[in-house]
């Protein structure tokens, strides 16, 4: 396989109209409100105590531990974040504030390797007996992934060497002829193909292969496992055997079952053992994966796992708006599926739903200040019913400050600072650019070579790339992803036009580039009438509407309740509009024409409802719950 390498983040600087203020808000506000989270400074927000436990674990201080069974990953997961900040804006008091943590952790950490704060309080002699539900693994997964990246971020090695210790101990216990064993909760597999990149030790990738390899030889592992402790920590120990997609041998699976995180933690890592490893039996697995998701179980907005009952993907075409799940962390872990198979295939079918995932969901689960975040992403919300009757308690109609299972902000967070790493991408011989992200990269292709862009993206799509090879008169490809919404677009170098050519979403072009070279794209962002599978009978009769990368919802705030007697037009035109939402400044407004139904009070009625004529606005979905509270839907009758 020719697989793309990884662009250091060191190298990429996000200089974007869109994302450089998403990224500041990141730094500036919510990684220091998320320490100050974890170390329970806020009044009245939900205690994290996710510090203190490594101090109580350290023996310098007093206490048991407090918090979920896996509450060490928020720590993981806000240090990785800080990591990426301090890649791209070094930070002399949040280096230093990491280094203390990282110090903490170290003298948390056993003799032997072993790191979590919740069994060396309570239960030390439980230590690896509940890999079902207790997470240990995981823990370690997100805490090696945070060494990695604070590695190549700072250059220390201190939570590197903290961790690689603990990776030893897990590649000694478990493997073949060893203690057999899998992740309850798959992202172990992840950090150990990260680990060995960074490191070349390759008992890190054999451990990340068995681990995969390993996930449903035996559909009843996790059921053996709960027989054989005699103690039980939270769940159905094991029995639901697609919830942690142990089935089936994971090369035999063709749907996305499960709890969706776990699911697609642990598609990544195969797609990314696959280009490893060259592994055709496993990339075909992926593929098959990827088709069944982003074709029969993904809403518009890029949300995944349409019920509460397990986190989790159902059965194809059951998406319901009102009840779905769509946890943020799914999204974000789509977002690592996508580039790992962009790494091995540059398709537009991947950068699409990379682009989907990024600019919808991923950031409506921030709100616009930095300090309140969503777990769940309905489409459709009605207060007072929405967060309140039993069947919708999960979908809230406002953002939390923060969670008891706090997995999600601090996702976000790691997230968005590393953005600089999806937008790029290279091999051998060409380089590319995987979204329109304004800012600047530099690629060993050719010797060395630097590309700036500029681009009024995603307000509209005005994109200029400016090409510096280290020497002129070099040839290479330089490939860019042209989103399939995008209509009629122009190229040109240098003010002629181009023709290029396109194929697979890729704007392909090969020449022998000089020094300041300019390769521009011109197109019209246009406003689209998006219509559902038929199978998915929730949203028969019903239409969407995106502009760009971003989905549309209808919010009370900007339009006469109740949203479900609202109908848009077929023949409705549609205009664009500047409003501020929140603290975002100039978002685009959809307006038409539309009409609002009325009937009276009574439950059942022989009258037919009374139409009139009203004005609808659409703002993107990112951006909902900003304001006020009120309904939200993003599908609205035609």
């Amino acid at each position: 396989m020719k697989v793309q390498q990884n662009i250091p983040l060191i190298n990429v600087n996000v200089n974007d109209g869109f994302w450089s203020e998403i990224q500041e808000l990141v730094r500036d506000v919510v990684i220091p409100y998320q320490e100050d989270v974890m170390e329970d400074k806020i009044p009245g927000v939900e205690k994290s105590h996710v510090i203190e436990n490594f101090r109580i674990a350290a023996k310098e201080a007093e206490g048991e531990h407090y918090g979920w069974v896996f509450q060490d990953s928020d720590a993981a997961k806000w240090l990785e974040a800080v990591a990426y900040s301090l890649a791209v804006h070094p930070d002399p008091e949040l280096e230093k504030k990491a280094d203390e943590i990282i110090a903490l952790i170290g003298r948390a950490q056993e003799p032997d390797g072993y790191l979590n704060t919740y069994f060396s309080i309570m239960h030390p002699d439980r230590k690896w007996q509940n890999l079902h539900d207790c997470h240990e693994l995981y823990c370690s997964g997100h805490m090696i992934e945070a060494a990695v990246a604070y590695y190549e971020a700072t250059g220390k090695d201190n939570l590197l060497t903290i961790m690689r210790k603990n990776a030893d101990l897990i590649c000694n216990r478990f493997g073949h002829g060893k203690i057999r064993g899998i992740p309850g909760h798959q992202e172990i597999e992840l950090a150990l193909l990260r680990l060995y990149r960074v490191t070349g030790e390759k008992k890190y990738l054999d451990t990340a292969k068995y681990f995969i390899d390993e996930r449903g030889k035996d559909p009843s592992f996790f059921i053996e496992e709960g027989k054989t402790r005699g103690w039980h920590q939270w769940s159905k120990d094991g029995e639901n055997r697609e919830y942690a997609q142990n089935h089936k041998p994971v090369r035999e699976q063709d749907k996305a079952v499960g709890h969706s995180v776990r699911a697609i933690y642990m598609y990544t890592a195969m797609a990314d053992l696959a280009a490893v490893t060259d592994d055709a039996e496993l990339l075909d697995a992926c593929e098959r994966l990827w088709e069944n998701i982003t074709q029969k179980q993904m809403y518009i907005t890029g949300g995944l796992g349409s019920t509460v009952h397990g986190e989790a993907f159902t059965i194809d075409y059951d998406l319901p708006n009102a009840i779905t799940y769509s946890e943020t962390c799914a999204s974000i872990a789509m977002c690592f599926f996508a580039r790992r198979m962009l790494e091995i295939k540059p398709s537009g079918e991947y950068a699409d739903i990379l682009e989907r995932m990024l600019y919808n969901t991923v950031l409506a689960g921030m709100q616009l200040d930095g300090k309140r975040f969503f777990y769940v992403n309905p489409l459709e919300v009605i207060p007072g019913f929405s967060g309140v009757v039993h069947t919708h308690k999960h979908a809230l109609p406002q953002r939390p400050e923060w969670y008891a299972c706090a997995c999600c902000p601090p996702n976000v967070s790691r997230l968005l600072m590393s953005i600089g790493k999806y937008a790029w991408g290279e091999n051998a011989g060409t380089v590319y650019a995987h979204i329109f992200m304004g800012g600047t990269a530099e690629f060993k292709v050719a010797g060395g070579v630097k590309i700036t862009c500029d681009s009024d993206y995603p307000k509209q799509c005005n994109v200029r790339y400016t090409v510096n090879p280290a020497k002129d008169n070099v040839d290479f490809c330089f490939a860019i992803h042209i989103p399939t919404w995008c209509r009629d677009a122009k190229y040109s170098i240098n003010g002629e036009t181009f023709e290029g050519d396109v194929k697979d979403g890729y704007f392909y072009v090969t020449r022998k580039w000089q020094s300041g070279d300019i390769l521009e794209i011109n197109a019209k962002l246009p406003i689209l009438r998006i219509y559902s599978n038929l199978a998915v009978s929730g949203n028969a009769g019903l239409v969407c509407l995106q502009r760009g990368p971003f989905v549309y919802c209808f919010e009370e705030a900007d339009n006469p309740a109740p949203l479900a007697a609202l109908r848009l037009p077929p023949d409705a035109g549609l205009t664009e509009s500047e409003i501020d939402v929140g603290t975002q400044k100039g978002v685009i407004k959809l307006t038409a024409k539309g009409i609002k139904e009325t009937g009276d009070s009574t439950l059942y009625s022989e009258q037919k409802p009374k139409t009139k004529p009203v004005t609808l606005n659409a703002i993107p979905y990112y951006t909902w719950s900003n304001r006020e509270l009120g309904e939200m839907r993003v599908w609205i009758r035609e």
